[in-house]
């Protein structure tokens, strides 16, 4: 008995320790001023950002400097209007990456030049095809509860009545 409770008090001390070494995320202002101000549009999140999501970004920090001019422009292109995004937001674009990286090359190629071509159309052409998009697009019905369909749904045909 008291071999298992000094096993169990030596395991609690180790995992303990091991939460207490583990290396702490930094809140913004724990950044140095250098990080603040390459990463200053996401400074509103940043507190919220998981521990990953900290250490992707502090890492895009750091390889800034040595970036070239073209690289550190297309940084910050990409990262205004993703701090805007929300987190279901951001959810989603990822959700659509991922879903893009296993077409083929050719079907992403025929997307792009697709995407392109839209570009390309008159503002107000698109805002017609956005219109048409929306009004065209079904209704989602939510799902039922798991359970509650068989209580609530009412019977359809004679045979389920019986």
């Amino acid at each position: 008995m008291a071999k298992a409770l000094l096993a169990i008090a030596l395991w609690l001390f180790v995992s303990f320790s091991a939460i207490a070494a583990a290396p702490k995320q930094p809140s913004w202002v724990e950044l140095n001023r250098e990080q603040q101000q390459i990463l200053a549009p996401l400074a509103p999140d940043w507190n919220k950002f998981s521990a990953r999501r900290k250490r992707k970004w502090i890492g895009v920090a750091e390889r800034y400097p040595a970036m070239t001019p073209e690289e550190q422009a297309k940084v910050e292109r990409k990262m205004q209007p993703w701090a805007r995004l929300s987190p279901d937001e951001r959810r989603a674009a990822r959700k659509r990456y991922k879903t893009l990286q296993k077409l083929s090359p050719g079907k992403r190629r025929s997307l792009r030049e697709q995407w392109e071509a839209y570009l390309r159309l008159p503002e107000a052409q698109r805002k017609q095809l956005a219109a048409e998009a929306k009004a065209a697009k079904p209704v989602r019905k939510r799902r039922a509860k798991p359970g509650a369909s068989a209580q609530a749904a009412p019977a359809s045909t004679p045979a389920a009545a019986e």
